[in-house]
């Protein structure tokens, strides 16, 4: 019964707060002679904060058209704004600026949601290893990250080398299918130096000197295990691909819309997609080293907490994750 009560008191708040939700829009456009959609274009700069107001305050509408217009062709964009404009009753010729906000909102907003469609058929394709195509990208993969090591044959353990578990990687493919192989080899190929830079070190941890205060923390066994080791590595490939799938779902829950609606100026693409994939790949590398885990064992909860870390900081609506490395050159246009 309590429970009963509890969901009819927020369904009821629910229902009050777009009442009253409404009635403030409607005494807004009274008191300032713009709509909603108006207002957000005016006050509030370009971007992420610009852009997210607009999806909300079009899916939030009453409006059919207004709701649809966040899921349409982006072919259909420009008709779309034209019928915003007229069900809004406003003038073009008197409001130019809001035609093109608006087309350049939609852009993103459009985009986004087609990046996901783009993400999702690649992360549902299996590797197939009778498809040349296939083939040709994951041994190319190999190429740019052994460029002076020839592969001897293609089921080998060599694959061990760049971090995948055995001697045929297209075992490893299987959770985010295609998608991981398209991020590692982008990653690979786009930033040829820091991935090999990257894996280098994952293979060759470097030392870390001991404070005396972290000494006075540990165990003797432990004292002795961090002495005798090395700091702890891993496996390229592997994390490449777990690394896929934390960027895939930072994309499908929406948090990486700030990132893009700040830096893509249209729609952002595939290209944009593994940029940041490159962007976390180096940002995890580095965070891996910082923690020092006393063993591989600790990767989930390391994984975990650099997670949380970036979604920390892409609750920002200002929030760029800048790649400041060579897979960027030419994507990111503030």
């Amino acid at each position: 019964m309590k429970h009963f009560l509890r969901m009819l008191i927020q369904v009821c708040l629910y229902f009050y707060c777009k009442f009253l939700w409404r009635c403030l829009k409607f005494v807004m456009r009274k008191l300032t002679g713009r709509c909603e959609l108006q207002r957000i274009c005016y006050n509030t700069k370009p971007g992420a904060s610009r852009t997210m107001k607009i999806e909300t305050s079009l899916r939030d509408s009453k409006s059919k058209l207004l709701q649809t217009s966040v899921s349409v062709h982006p072919d259909a964009i420009e008709k779309t704004i034209e019928d915003i404009m007229e069900l809004k009753k406003i003038n073009p010729d008197i409001n130019p600026q809001l035609g093109i906000s608006l087309q350049a909102c939609l852009l993103q907003i459009v985009g986004y949601r087609n990046l996901i469609a783009d993400v999702e058929k690649l992360r549902r394709e299996p590797y197939d290893s009778e498809n040349p195509q296939h083939e040709e990208m994951l041994l190319q993969l190999w190429k740019f990250l052994k460029p002076n090591t020839p592969l001897e044959s293609r089921i080998s353990k060599q694959w061990c080398e760049i971090g995948f578990q055995g001697d045929d990687p297209k075992t490893d493919f299987r959770g985010m299918g295609l998608l991981g192989l398209y991020n590692l080899q982008y990653f690979a190929e786009r930033d040829a130096a820091g991935a090999q830079q990257v894996l280098s070190d994952s293979l060759h941890p470097k030392c870390r000197d001991i404070t005396k205060e972290e000494i006075s923390k540990f165990s003797k066994a432990e004292w002795e295990k961090k002495r005798m080791d090395k700091a702890i590595g891993y496996s390229f490939a592997i994390v490449g691909i777990n690394i896929t799938d934390l960027a895939y779902n930072l994309l499908v829950s929406g948090a990486l819309k700030t990132h893009f609606y700040n830096i893509a100026p249209e729609a952002p693409t595939l290209s944009h997609f593994q940029q940041t994939f490159c962007y976390l790949m180096h940002e995890f590398h580095k965070f891996w080293i910082e923690e020092d885990p006393m063993d591989i064992m600790e990767f989930n909860r390391v994984r975990e907490k650099f997670r949380k870390r970036i979604i920390k900081q892409l609750q920002n609506p200002d929030m760029a994750l800048c790649p400041h490395f060579a897979a960027s050159e030419g994507l990111i246009n503030m």
